[in-house]
């Protein structure tokens, strides 16, 4: 694997991305254009720009204040081997990981032998924020989602009792 990822953007340290005091990494690209996206910059695939991973994870790392990362887009599923070699590393050091994507729990656990990185990816976060974004299902009041279709997903516990478990907040 390649040690670099096309990236869009980093929040070094953001609240609204989940949890506690974050790391979001912008994934650059994304095949779901989604209505109203709210990060329309990150879909174009040639986007962005590469960045060192190791570097990245280090520089992370090194953020004492930093308890969780979280991996949005664009999409970061299409870049999920990539993702998933990070979130190897940081659970390694005990941080919480999110991930979102316009993809359904259930379609990821249907194609997560057939795509590369799916897997890994999938049983190295903690939480799963699935589903595109629907202008029309677009609540004000959401916590960490944009729209209600969306759902927040314990994918530990989801997959420990083969069936999905729903965070609320």
């Amino acid at each position: 694997m390649e040690k670099t990822i096309r990236l869009a953007g980093i929040a070094y340290e953001s609240l609204v991305n989940g949890p506690g005091i974050r790391r979001v990494f912008f994934s650059q690209g994304c095949k779901h254009n989604c209505k109203s996206c709210f990060n329309p910059d990150t879909h174009d695939f040639y986007g962005g720009e590469q960045r060192d991973i190791d570097e990245l994870i280090n520089d992370t790392l090194n953020n004492e204040i930093i308890k969780g990362v979280t991996f949005s887009g664009g999409d970061p599923w299409e870049q999920a081997d990539k993702f998933a070699y990070m979130a190897k590393e940081f659970r390694k050091k005990g941080l919480n990981i999110w991930s979102y994507t316009g993809y359904t729990y259930e379609y990821i656990l249907e194609n997560k032998d057939s795509r590369l990185g799916w897997s890994d990816l999938l049983n190295n976060i903690d939480v799963l924020v699935d589903g595109k974004f629907e202008e029309s299902k677009m609540s004000d009041g959401l916590k960490f989602r944009g729209s209600t279709n969306q759902r927040i997903i314990d994918v530990k516990e989801s997959i420990k009792k083969e069936q999905i478990v729903i965070i609320e907040f």
